[in-house]
């Protein structure tokens, strides 16, 4: 699965993380942000990575232009949309970019309407994600989604659930939803753009464990199954 700590700003920091086990780094490249980072912050950061870590820009109502050059100056390997882009505005957007950069459509559900509003993006993004509606902030709020109301969501592309995870309820929701991968911010922060490592390393902890256990339960269940199937012939005496 894959696991994107969002918001890094600092360079030691974005390398203790990819160590402990992220799939991606994500950096905020709004400037209303506290989470705020430059291009060249951003390469100060990817350069100290390996290059298999995923490097996600956040943007919100940026002009594609602007958007591409961040990505090209900032060595990323995915941009985040976290605004009101249109539909429209993503397939422009993928026109621009080079293929190999995913686009990721993050969508603030606010209420049923939001998911309807899923399939929208569907063939003009890479990927959705899920994140917690707030009146005044595009994300790190805090705030979790309604799981049990998202257990129906399945498009027909990857989705990240994002809001108000952190390592402490992130099993409570993987037990209701299977994302294709988690994105979290303020759940592994000490202040906004500042991490901290204990709680990063707490999370994959849990996520170890998790996998370590549905690991034994499927181990357990195939020698059963596969006795079960076996036809048995006893030896003949002649």
């Amino acid at each position: 699965m894959r696991v994107k700590i969002c918001g890094i700003t600092k360079p030691e920091q974005g390398q203790a993380i990819a160590q402990l086990g992220a799939t991606a780094l994500g950096f905020i490249c709004v400037p209303a942000s506290p989470r705020y980072i430059s291009a060249k912050q951003i390469r100060d950061v990817v350069s100290q990575i390996p290059r298999h870590i995923e490097r996600i820009g956040v943007f919100a109502n940026t002009s594609c232009l602007e958007i591409c050059q961040v990505a090209v100056a900032g060595d990323l390997t995915g941009v985040q949309l976290h605004g009101d882009e249109s539909p429209e505005f993503c397939t422009q957007l993928r026109q621009l970019l080079p293929t190999s950069v995913e686009i990721i459509k993050a969508l603030r559900v606010r209420n049923s309407q939001a998911l309807v509003q899923a399939n929208l993006y569907i063939g003009c993004v890479d990927t959705l994600l899920l994140d917690a509606y707030h009146p005044q902030m595009l994300g790190g709020t805090g705030k979790t989604l309604d799981w049990e109301n998202l257990q129906q969501f399945c498009p027909s592309c990857p989705w990240l659930l994002a809001g108000g995870l952190t390592p402490e309820n992130v099993n409570d929701a993987l037990n209701q939803l299977k994302p294709n991968g988690i994105d979290l911010s303020s759940g592994v922060e000490r202040a906004p753009g500042d991490k901290d490592l204990t709680k990063v390393a707490h999370l994959f902890q849990q996520l170890e464990a998790r996998k370590m256990l549905a690991d034994a339960e499927l181990n357990s269940k195939i020698p059963h199954e596969f006795f079960d199937r076996r036809e048995i012939h006893l030896p003949s005496h002649s």
